[in-house]
């Protein structure tokens, strides 16, 4: 079977189970989005080139499933700015662009849209991506989600190490300098400048950004985007559990949702309380060391900020360098395989060990690491 249409059906398996709500329609739209507007290169890719070709189409699809889908379409847009926004790079080369420029009222976040709106008028890419997406769907909803997550994909491109979005913000400050500021530097780096300029002490200061708006709707967004990841995990854990228990563990699930007590629950499942007890015990089991390390490792962890990406585990610096020794130098290896996203099978043959051997030793790692977290957090 040729690599695209083994993708192919890959893909629309794992979509029908991550979305059992959808269309076959809307599965099949989103993996002809995934694999792009040219799915047959992907016949001519061996080796290394397929391996970082799937890779790049898991993350296309982490991007969208994360940060884009099941919200409406302006929300989605603000996730974008604030995402964007985030970046230390770019903002703190916004920052000196207001700082010398002659409208120091304008936020990084404002600044950032103008950018955004700029690449959208002019950017052939992100045009023929537009026209891409519309072959996809018809469906106008689902056309902005998937640009939004075209949008964030493209803009984070690594170019000389660096995100595609900082050069675009180099052209869009060259194309600004007759109409914003008031001198532009050339052949020179461009200095970091503090968050405040000030010509003297007192009222003359001024803020280049409202920070205690800004951190207001930077902790708004963070608890709805947190919001959505609880409703998305909630959603596949459940189906997970009617997939591979029964139905009445998703139940259980809903009712321990609802803060019912086990008795509680025992009465509403007309059940024995001993034996919800024991569902209780095993729905535990599958949630941590098989639904949540090994079926939606990225989903979960990202939802819990314990992926080990991003988070180290939810450990603190401190608790970090002394979980770090603690390892074995097989388990320091497995943990920098999945830090850096290497495949469990070039792992597994590099270690001479077999894949499920990696992923029992990638549980038990997680859960050591939680072990010390909760010991950090007693004391």
């Amino acid at each position: 079977m040729a690599a695209v249409d083994s993708m192919t059906e890959d893909w629309l398996v794992r979509l029908t189970e991550d979305l059992p709500d959808q269309s076959r329609s809307t599965c099949l739209s989103l993996v002809n989005w995934l694999l792009g507007e040219s799915p047959d290169r992907l016949n001519t890719l061996t080796g290394s080139d397929l391996e970082i070709a799937q890779r790049a189409i898991e993350y296309r699809y982490r991007i969208l499933q994360q940060r884009y889908w099941d919200v409406s379409p302006e929300e989605g847009y603000q996730r974008l700015i604030k995402r964007l926004s985030s970046l230390f790079l770019i903002r703190s080369k916004i920052k000196t662009w207001i700082s010398l420029s002659r409208d120091r009222r304008r936020s990084v976040v404002d600044v950032i849209q103008e950018v955004i709106q700029e690449m959208m008028r002019s950017d052939r890419h992100l045009a023929q991506q537009l026209k891409w997406i519309a072959t996809c769907t018809r469906n106008s909803r689902l056309r902005n989600l998937l640009m939004l997550a075209s949008i964030e994909e493209y803009c984070l491109r690594p170019i000389r190490n660096q995100p595609l979005i900082i050069y675009r913000f180099v052209n869009y400050l060259r194309r600004s300098q007759k109409g914003g500021m008031t001198q532009v530097p050339t052949g020179e780096l461009i200095r970091l400048v503090s968050d405040e300029i000030s010509a003297g002490d007192g009222e003359d200061s001024l803020s280049l950004l409202d920070v205690e708006a800004w951190n207001q709707y930077q902790e708004t967004q963070t608890e709805l985007e947190q919001q959505s990841l609880r409703h998305q995990v909630k959603t596949s854990f459940a189906n997970y559990l009617s997939r591979n228990l029964d139905d009445t563990a998703a139940r259980w699930l809903e009712l321990h949702l609802k803060g019912l007590s086990q008795e509680q629950i025992a009465q509403a499942l007309d059940m024995p309380v001993q034996q919800v007890y024991r569902l209780r015990e095993k729905i535990s089991y599958h949630a941590i060391r098989i639904f949540a390390l090994r079926e939606q490792p990225a989903m979960v962890l990202g939802w819990l900020k314990t992926s080990l990406q991003e988070h180290n585990f939810g450990l603190t610096p401190a608790q970090w360098e002394q979980f770090w020794p603690s390892l074995s130098t097989e388990e320091q290896a497995i943990l920098t395989a999945y830090k850096d996203g290497q495949p469990t099978e070039e792992l597994a043959r590099r270690l001479g060990l077999k894949n499920r051997q990696i992923q029992a030793q990638w549980v038990q790692i997680y859960l050591q690491a939680q072990e010390l977290r909760t010991q950090g957090g007693d004391g």
